[in-house]
């Protein structure tokens, strides 16, 4: 069994999708372990809540890290978590900790590039295709090793809303199989 903990900031559709395919065995052999929010107050906490996973706010590196060893992590999962991660997490977890960006990197990512901003730059870049990234986290913003990538057009008449929706819908299906490749790849599953 792959434990997950998951880090989240927001609504947590993704977490959703992620909770969907374990319960569907699309992702046999993972678990999530627990939820871990960066303020309160996010619906994200109520997903877990209703899934029976362990939820609660974390702001502290040194408590977060206490946590994801508590729970014998060994995947971290940032799902629309708006935090950088402080590197003492990312030593720790290196090549264990995975991110969903809502464009196809190295397009549209890094600083300020988040929710809706991303999605009205590639409208105001003229793009004919959009998409999301599954990518591994390290020290920089958006700058880590690239697990999967899926396009998605970019139609007349988007909207920064529009064109979101579309990409959230990937998001949800590549997230996924970005967990199922690198828990593939871990070494106590026989992996690299």
């Amino acid at each position: 069994m792959v434990n997950i903990s998951v880090l989240v900031s927001g609504g947590g559709t993704n977490l959703q999708a992620i909770i969907d395919k374990i319960e569907s065995g699309e992702l046999a052999g993972a678990k999530i372990v627990q939820v871990i929010a960066s303020r309160e107050g996010v619906f994200a906490l109520e997903r877990a809540q209703k899934a029976g996973i362990k939820g609660k706010v974390i702001k502290e590196t040194e408590e977060l890290l206490k946590e994801l060893k508590a729970e014998d992590t060994d995947l971290i999962v940032l799902a629309g978590y708006m935090k950088v991660l402080e590197p003492a997490v990312i030593e720790a977890y290196r090549k264990r900790i995975v991110n969903i960006h809502p464009s196809l990197i190295p397009k549209y990512c890094g600083k300020g590039f988040y929710g809706k901003r991303v999605h009205q730059a590639v409208l105001d870049g003229g793009e004919t295709v959009s998409g999301a990234t599954v990518h591994f986290v390290d020290e920089g913003v958006d700058t880590g090793d690239i697990i999967l990538q899926r396009q998605v057009p970019v139609e007349p008449g988007d909207t920064a809303d529009t064109l979101a929706a579309r990409v959230l819908k990937t998001e949800h299906v590549i997230l996924a199989e970005g967990i199922k490749k690198v828990m593939a790849d871990l070494p106590e599953k026989g992996g690299k």
